[in-house]
């Protein structure tokens, strides 16, 4: 039975159990009307029987008129009684503009004007209640952590924000704004910088292996282009003897064992010319203005390289479908990832009471600032609502709302109509 009652669906905060509930406290003060008037007529006569009859018959009798006056009342509320055109009858629907007016004003003067959001937001500690939901996990020890929830329709939303957008638009807004703020660095001096730290630190050293061994696989690589440039600058006689080959032979052994002292030689001078060399780049880069507008010039022709943009396209296409695999994957590192930054994002909102001051200020200033802006736009919405209602839906959902309660003032009116009756008629019998 339970569960039958769970399953009915409510709607309107609960308008349909309410509006049953209102109508079975309307048939009861109807009922209790109706019994006071079979009272009254059958009780009417019987006083010469016995004095009690008449206490009772004008109790029934007081009672079935303060019943009636307060069933009059109640009803003119919300309609006319017996459908009669009486006058100040149906007063909230002949009423609804007034009253959507009265409801807007009401809004405005105590929930959306600037001081009285910056009042109730004074005392109110934001950042500190956003922190503990976030480090607190659900009541039910087997359900699932909010930090879940949050996370799983965050990743969801953030997912279907990435399909929508179109992607190519996205791409190059994206390129934009990084070449934008790659444009406004200098680069020169921090290359400077960086190869001059490096040096110092003797970092550059791999680097400098790495040059070597580079050259060394190029020349390998082009040894037949290297004989080729030899042989065409041999003479004649030469190249009848064949000494060109032996020459070119030989350069090339040469250059092979040069590279190969220089790498594994620490001291060796050609590794100290590489490091004057290094060093005086990273000056160049700092200090020279002809250097630094070279590179400069460099990566503008690198920023505008069409080339460039469709490299970044397919890593930005890459990348979009990476994320939205990874925020829909329930096992991926992401999820994880933003559960335990919301948790340490919970936990620093909680101690730390420099940044509740800082958030709630800002909390308290958007709120302020939304109410300075929208307030009226709200409250003419409201307004608006309301007086779109058309007259059956407004008095249904009002008399849903207090029905139940304007019955009892039926009931009481007619028990307290009862008593009245009574007592005078105990008065007029006595004096």
């Amino acid at each position: 039975m339970a569960s039958s009652a769970r399953s009915i669906p409510l709607k309107f905060g609960g308008e349909p159990l309410t509006a049953d509930r209102a109508r079975r406290m309307r048939w009861t003060a109807t009922g209790l009307l109706a019994a006071m008037a079979v009272l009254f007529f059958t009780t009417h006569g019987l006083e010469p029987v016995h004095p009690a009859w008449g206490y009772v018959n004008a109790f029934a009798e007081a009672a079935m008129v303060g019943g009636l006056a307060d069933w009059f009342a109640v009803t003119a509320l919300f309609r006319h009684p017996l459908g009669l055109p009486i006058p100040h009858t149906a007063i909230i629907p002949e009423n609804k503009d007034r009253i959507a007016d009265t409801m807007a004003q009401f809004l405005r003067e105590n929930f959306l004007t600037p001081a009285v959001v910056a009042r109730r937001m004074s005392g109110m500690n934001v950042a500190r209640g956003v922190g503990e939901f976030l480090s607190s996990s659900s009541k039910d020890p087997s359900g699932p952590d909010a930090r879940s929830r949050i996370t799983g329709g965050a990743a969801e939303l953030f997912a279907e924000v990435l399909e929508s957008l179109d992607p190519d638009r996205l791409g190059n807004q994206v390129r934009s704004g990084l070449a934008t703020q790659f444009a406004k660095i200098d680069v020169s001096p921090l290359v400077g910088r960086m190869l001059e730290g490096a040096i110092a630190d003797r970092r550059h050293l791999p680097l400098i292996d790495g040059m070597i061994r580079w050259a060394g696989l190029t020349l390998e690589d082009n040894e037949e282009t290297v004989r080729d440039i030899i042989r065409s600058r041999a003479n004649a006689v030469l190249r009848w003897t064949g000494l060109d080959e032996r020459i070119s032979g030989s350069v090339l052994d040469g250059l092979y064992k040069l590279l190969a002292e220089v790498l594994v030689d620490p001291e060796h001078p050609l590794r100290h010319k590489i490091e004057e060399g290094l060093e005086k780049l990273a000056q160049d880069l700092q200090h020279d203005e002809e250097t630094r507008e070279r590179v400069e010039s460099i990566k503008r022709d690198l920023l505008e390289n069409p080339a460039l943009a469709e490299w970044w396209m397919g890593v930005w296409e890459r990348i979009r479908r990476s994320l939205i695999r990874r925020a829909r994957e329930a096992d991926s590192g992401l999820g994880t990832e933003m559960r335990k930054g919301l948790g340490e994002l919970g936990g620093a909102l909680k101690k730390d009471e420099r940044l509740q001051v800082q958030i709630n200020r800002f909390a308290r200033r958007t709120a302020v600032g939304v109410a300075t802006r929208y307030g009226s736009e709200i409250v003419t919405l409201v307004s608006d609502t309301v007086k779109r209602w058309d007259a059956t839906t407004i008095t249904g959902r009002i008399e849903s709302a207090v029905g139940r309660d304007l019955q009892f003032i039926r009931i009481n009116g007619t028990l307290v109509g009862g008593l009245v009756g009574m007592t005078l008629h105990f008065i007029v019998s006595f004096f």
